[in-house]
């Protein structure tokens, strides 16, 4: 018997062979930047063991590295033009254009992760008949503290949503207990690093770092690394400081960084008369941040409701003890006085933190904090944690 197949239908089932054939096809939306680290981890990882291929699309107002980059991997890679400082009509524009990517290449999961993407980018799944909608919420709190006329939109996109992944659990609690998704939805995978290159102290450019920000003689060094916004808490290490300077006259802070607030926080500094204890390093380059890190006595993170915060679990990774408010990867990682230190977001309760590390063996609970760090925020973890999810998902639809 003769079958005829329509030449349309011939190139759809061309074009779509099943998921067993090809791997699973997974697209990533992401916004407001040109370059992902941890997804270049993901196709770097996906591009050596097969199994699993990628789309990316990204919302970005000029043409971003990463496109080159996934397409040198092998994997598809689209740019639509997005500028945040015109959020409302600039994610009208992208809707349409990543509904008509997502048929496209039909995708059998589409993962969103930065609220600018997540908005448009879930619409637009739903749309395409996409079923397995994947959400990491990289900006755990952000609406609710900082601009509340966008809460709605956040508990719509955990609606539209299938699966949410929480980076930590302070985050998983947020989710459920302030924007009340479903539990069920809700899986803890915690963002995570390749140990190697982010522990990689050089002693050449550790003694570069002391002299080009004059440490000699100065006791102790405590450094920060985060942008000059509101919620990293500038101002509340500003108000530690002019504490711990009654105590330690050679002490000296870094700040390490750039942002909107730098102006608005070198003026506390100016005003507290901190100008020789507090030096604004601007960013450093990334290659050089692990023996940044080397060059500290005390790491210290003041942000509230951090969402995660690479930057603890590279300070501890790079043995640095470790005084941070409870919140993000220091709450999942820190047992207080062990491998780290939690102290409130207040001046004096965060000075008082800094003495307790001073006064105790800080080598000690520097390697302690690696130990844990180096189990919990690996690369590896992040990755196993990630596929596990996506293979679950995908069973439930089968």
């Amino acid at each position: 018997m003769n079958i005829r197949v329509r030449p349309h239908l011939a190139a759809y089932i061309w074009r779509r062979p099943m998921r067993s054939e090809r791997g699973m096809h997974v697209l990533h939306t992401f916004a407001n930047n040109d370059h992902v680290p941890y997804l270049s981890w993901f196709a770097e990882r996906a591009r050596a063991e097969g199994g699993v291929r990628y789309t990316f699309i990204i919302l970005y107002p000029e043409r971003p590295r990463m496109l080159d980059e996934m397409r040198g991997l092998g994997f598809n890679a689209e740019w639509i033009r997005y500028d945040d400082r015109h959020r409302k009509r600039g994610m009208l524009r992208a809707l349409p254009r990543l509904w008509r990517l997502m048929r496209r290449y039909r995708p059998d999961i589409v993962h969103c992760h930065l609220f600018d993407d997540t908005l448009p980018g879930l619409i637009a799944a739903r749309l395409a008949g996409v079923k397995v909608r994947v959400t990491t919420r990289q900006d755990t709190g952000y609406s609710w503290l900082y601009a509340p006329q966008w809460v709605f939109a956040d508990r719509w996109n955990m609606r539209l949503s299938t699966h949410v992944i929480a980076i930590s659990s302070e985050c998983r609690d947020f989710l459920v207990q302030k924007e009340g998704t479903p539990a069920h939805k809700v899986s803890m995978v915690h963002n995570g690093i390749p140990p190697g290159p982010f522990t990689r102290q050089d002693p050449a450019v550790m003694a570069r770092l002391r002299e080009r920000f004059g440490l000699a003689g100065r006791h102790p060094v405590v450094g920060t690394v985060a942008r000059f916004i509101a919620w990293k808490g500038h101002r509340q290490i500003v108000d530690a400081a002019r504490e711990l300077v009654k105590r330690h006259p050679r002490a000296l802070f870094l700040f390490c960084g750039g942002g909107g607030d730098e102006n608005s926080v070198r003026a506390m500094v100016a005003e507290a008369g901190l100008q020789e204890h507090i030096r604004f390093t601007g960013w450093i380059d990334r290659a050089e941040i692990p023996s940044f890190f080397g060059v500290l006595d005390v790491y210290l993170h003041a942000a509230e409701m951090e969402p995660f915060g690479l930057v603890i679990a590279e300070a501890m990774m790079n043995a640095v003890p470790v005084v941070s408010t409870p919140t993000g990867a220091a709450l999942d990682a820190i047992e207080d006085g062990v491998n780290g230190v939690l102290a409130q977001r207040e001046g004096t309760a965060l000075a008082e933190g800094v003495e307790r590390v001073l006064g105790t063996d800080a080598r000690a609970m520097g390697a302690a904090g690696r130990a844990t760090a180096l189990r919990l925020y690996p690369f590896e973890v992040m990755w196993r944690g990630t596929m596990d999810l996506y293979a679950r998902a995908l069973g439930e639809q089968a």
